[in-house]
């Protein structure tokens, strides 16, 4: 395969500190309605990056559920890889590939384990599917097969599917407080447009120009 061949320019327009808000909260809340409005497949998907105990970077793909002035959330199973090393270590980023857009969001902060009540909530309102896969899988551990996994899936939907699901105290939710928020905008002869966020101490936000 010929990769060093394969470029294209990115001319969908610039960035400017003008644009940005004060806020990178808002700023996000922005770029994420334009993401929905224009369609792009899967806009809230993220990769998350978590590093282990011997500082190795592992990444994944989950879903954003929420976001607010707090911090970013996704859920997932407590006995999971991601989640052992935040355990160990709670540092964490986020990265949006927005790629038809030409954009980028990356965002750097800690992670912390929302509440249960939070989870809760959340965990009733997926398909019931999806609860009983949470209930199923033990995320992370070596399978024998993909047919043990579906005979587990299709045992707990006979026993439990038709009623309320169990909610599984080894599942739930990360708050993400960030406290680096980068936006990226493609530019032409890859002069991209790049401008950080970092929180300050008294809880305001300083931003810069960064260089492509």
């Amino acid at each position: 395969m010929d990769l060093e061949s394969l470029r294209r320019e990115y001319l969908q327009g610039g960035l400017s500190r003008a644009d940005l808000a004060e806020d990178p909260i808002d700023q996000f809340s922005a770029w994420m309605q334009q993401a929905i409005d224009l369609e792009l497949a899967d806009p809230t998907a993220m990769t998350i990056a978590t590093v282990s105990a011997d500082g190795q970077p592992s990444q994944r793909i989950v879903l954003l559920k929420h976001f607010d002035k707090t911090g970013f959330v996704f859920y997932t199973n407590y006995g999971s890889r991601k989640s052992n090393e935040l355990t160990a270590n709670p540092k964490i980023s986020l990265h949006f590939p927005w790629h038809t857009a030409e954009r980028q969001v990356k965002i750097c902060g800690e992670a912390t384990k929302i509440s249960t009540a939070e989870s809760i909530k959340y965990f009733i309102s997926r398909p019931k599917e999806s609860q009983l896969a949470a209930l199923a899988s033990q995320q992370s551990s070596v399978l024998i097969s993909r047919t043990f996994l579906m005979n587990q899936f299709e045992s707990l939907k006979q026993k439990i599917g038709h009623g309320e699901i169990p909610f599984p105290d080894f599942w739930g939710g990360y708050r993400v407080v960030p406290k680096e928020i980068e936006f990226w905008q493609g530019g032409a002869n890859r002069l991209h447009d790049r401008f950080r966020y970092l929180l300050n101490e008294d809880g305001s936000w300083s931003v810069d120009r960064l260089a492509p």
